[in-house]
This record gives structure tokens, C-alpha cells and sequence, in this order.
């Protein structure tokens, strides 16, 4: 029987730490940068306070500022998106710890749908009319994700 030399720990760390690299520079960091920009965009133009204005009573059931709107959009679009949202909107004040506590399982629990609805739906094979109701399905489980996260974080 021929042994297989088993691969050192440091040479398994730093094919890890090569992957792991590559992930963050080619996908998580574009969609973080996007984030930012487009947030400093909404806010340049005025267009964060309609969004704030049009989303204001909705995201006050979930005891959020309406501008956390951007974050959902952003999470439904891209999870790493929605994370710079969450995160610039922190940076400015708009949004607080409890805010963020709120909004992390609804940005998990609608992340990425328009991103990976094509790839993943159509290589399933899940029939176009059922779209839609599974996007729904996920929209309803992270609001209520939200009201069960306001209910444990009482401000």
C-alpha cells in the first residue's frame, strides 16, 4: 500500500486564506462599495428622505427609521449590499445597534433574491408563475422576523 503524504497545516492555511481572499475582493467587496456610493448617492440627491418619507410608517412598525428601507432593498438585491447600507446609514447616525439587531435576520431572510432567483430557480427547474410567491414567502418571514427582534429588543 503507498501512502499519501498528507498535506502540511500551514500549506492547507494559506490555500484557505487564498480563497477567502479572493471571495472578499471579487464578490463581497464590489457589493459593499456599490452600497456605499448608492447611499451617498440617495442622500446628495435628496432621494434617501423620500425613500425615508414613502417607508417611514411601514418601518415604524418595526420601531425603524424609514431610510432601514434601503437596507431591505439592498438585502433583497444583494446581502453584501445590504451590509454597507446598514452600515453607512450606522456611520451617519440614522441607524442605531438595536436597528441593525433588528434588520440582520430580514437581510438573511430575503438576501440576494433578485441575485440568485435566475441561477438557482432555473437551473431547479421551478416554474415561473411560483416566483413570486416564494419571494413573498421570504418578504413575510423577515418582516416577521423583524417584529419578533423588536419584541426582544426593547428601546
Amino acid at each position: 500500500m503507498a501512502d499519501t503524504a498528507k498535506p502540511m497545516i500551514t500549506d492547507v492555511f494559506v490555500a484557505g486564506a487564498r480563497k477567502g481572499w479572493n471571495i472578499a475582493t471579487t464578490s463581497t467587496l464590489p457589493n459593499v462599495l456599490m452600497a456605499f456610493i448608492i447611499i451617498y448617492a440617495l442622500q446628495i440627491t435628496g432621494a434617501l428622505d423620500g425613500l425615508a418619507w414613502i417607508f417611514g410608517p411601514l418601518m415604524k412598525v418595526f420601531g425603524l427609521p424609514g431610510e432601514a428601507a434601503a437596507v431591505l432593498i439592498g438585502g433583497w438585491m444583494s446581502m453584501g449590499g445590504a451590509i454597507g447600507v446598514a452600515v453607512t446609514l450606522f456611520e451617519k447616525g440614522i441607524l442605531t445597534g438595536a436597528h441593525l439587531a433588528i434588520l440582520a435576520p430580514a437581510i438573511y431572510l430575503m438576501g440576494s433574491q433578485i441575485q440568485y432567483a435566475g441561477r438557482i430557480l432555473g437551473v431547479v427547474g421551478i416554474p415561473a408563475k411560483r416566483i413570486p410567491l416564494m419571494i413573498a414567502i421570504s418578504v413575510l418571514n423577515a418582516f416577521g422576523a423583524m417584529l419578533i427582534m423588536r419584541l426582544l429588543i426593547l428601546e
